[in-house]
């Protein structure tokens, strides 16, 4: 699915005045006449409990306290109303979601991933549709334009999401001094020689979470777009065009186990989650961290943020244009179409993402999100890296999705757990490329 690429780059100009002012609530009730000694009384709003699944487990991150916020305020201004938080990492949510939708208890409001990864969920019709709370105060105007189209179906919207990515490699400038690296690396090749110069020193090159799946999948798909040429391997597989026994895939499987094969990544990647693997970067225990722009704001606020920069994903084999990233529309908010309090839920949603943009302003950590942002950021005050991130971003040429985003939940799983496997030992490329031949002949 190619969509316009306009929303990949940052609003970062006058695009949106955003109002400070709450929401109309759809709790609030009429006056009721009394009919004793000509007095008024209003009947006490019925009491309502949204549960509000998320990924944001960690209270020290700008992602949390900006949902903690925006939520306390409703509740204060919404005194009938309590949020139930139910915080979770990114695979822990992904598995819950699916043993809740198997019994049709999806939370009120829960987290998808874009395209392939909610189309289940829609196809079973799990998720409400919101266009009507889209075209209520001009909400659907607020995000970048084409970002909504990777969570549609049918002319419906599902979700709304909390931002708009790419991935890179963030790394520690001082470290990078300590081990002598004095520029970053453009080539594979050049990566790959920085991280022999980094253990010498005694420093870990990188770190991943690989533990929850996903990440090392994104890191081998960003190789994927430099041995492929370009975009769209994935799209050629479905398409017919191509197969995963194709000459680019096995490539992108070798330059990767030339990578774990190096000692890049920490010991025990596959037993530590997302955010065990960002706190080694963010508490200065490894030179480089490859991830989406999402985590921009935390990585800013740890104690190496003024130590980081950032750059792009190197060519591999001289292929591939370093312009062209792992694009990652962000996770997004959906109601269940299920839900006891629909409107009370919708109402709350609309709320809250028409506060997101600005509240993630004022906490510094509105680069990366999917709505359009009325402000300067450098006057107001916004760091040399988020300042970084934004110029890559505003030189965005395209890219692919990730593989979980493309391709059919079957298929993913089986290609999750492969590439998982090359952290632990090497495996000959032409079999993990018939693996996943198979897996996506057996699913289609």
């Amino acid at each position: 699915m190619r969509k316009s690429l306009k929303w990949m780059n940052l609003a970062l100009a006058g695009a949106l005045t955003l109002s400070l002012a709450a929401c109309g609530s759809s709790s609030k009730e009429e006056d009721n006449k009394g009919t004793e000694a000509g007095t008024e009384t209003t009947p006490k709003a019925e009491n309502v409990t949204i549960t509000f699944q998320n990924i944001y487990p960690d209270p020290e991150t700008p992602s949390y306290k900006i949902m903690k916020q925006i939520v306390d305020q409703y509740q204060k201004d919404h005194t009938n109303v309590k949020i139930e938080l139910d915080s979770l990492n990114t695979d822990q949510q992904k598995l819950k979601l699916k043993t809740q939708a198997a019994s049709k208890e999806v939370p009120d409001i829960t987290i998808v991933n874009p395209a392939a990864q909610m189309k289940p969920f829609v196809d079973a019709g799990l998720f409400a549709p919101l266009n009507d709370m889209l075209d209520k105060d001009g909400l659907k105007d607020t995000f970048q334009e084409g970002i909504l189209d990777f969570y549609s179906f049918d002319n419906n919207v599902y979700a709304l999401p909390d931002g708009n990515n790419v991935a890179v490699v963030f790394y520690n400038k001082k470290l990078f001094a300590d081990a002598g690296i004095t520029k970053t690396p453009t080539t594979f090749e050049e990566l790959l020689a920085d991280v022999k110069t980094l253990k010498d020193k005694k420093i870990t090159p990188m770190v991943i979470g690989e533990k929850d799946t996903w990440t090392g999948s994104f890191l081998f798909m960003n190789t994927l777009l430099r041995t492929n040429g370009g975009p769209g391997f994935l799209k050629d597989v479905v398409d017919g065009k191509k197969t995963f026994n194709d000459p680019g895939f096995e490539s992108a499987v070798a330059n990767f186990e030339k990578l774990v094969q190096a000692g890049a990544f920490q010991d025990g990647a596959t037993s530590m989650d997302y955010n065990a693997g960002e706190n080694l970067f963010k508490t200065g225990k490894s030179a480089m961290y490859f991830m989406g722009t999402w985590a921009t704001g935390a990585i800013d606020a740890s104690e190496v943020g003024p130590d980081v920069g950032v750059f792009q994903f190197p060519t591999v084999e001289g292929k591939g244009d370093p312009n062209e990233y792992m694009l990652a529309p962000g996770s997004a908010f959906a109601i269940s179409a299920n839900s006891k309090h629909l409107a009370e839920t919708k109402d709350f949603l609309h709320y809250f993402m028409s506060q997101y943009p600005k509240v993630s302003f004022d906490m510094k950590n509105a680069v990366s999100i999917a709505q359009k942002v009325d402000g300067d950021f450098k006057a107001a005050g916004y760091s040399n890296l988020q300042m970084e991130v934004a110029a890559l971003k505003g030189n965005v040429k395209g890219g692919d999705l990730s593989f979980d985003n493309t391709m059919n939940p079957s298929t993913s799983q089986v290609h999750l757990t492969s590439i998982q496997n090359l952290f632990v030992q090497q495996v000959d490329p032409k079999a993990v490329a018939q693996e996943h031949q198979t897996a996506f002949e057996s699913n289609k």
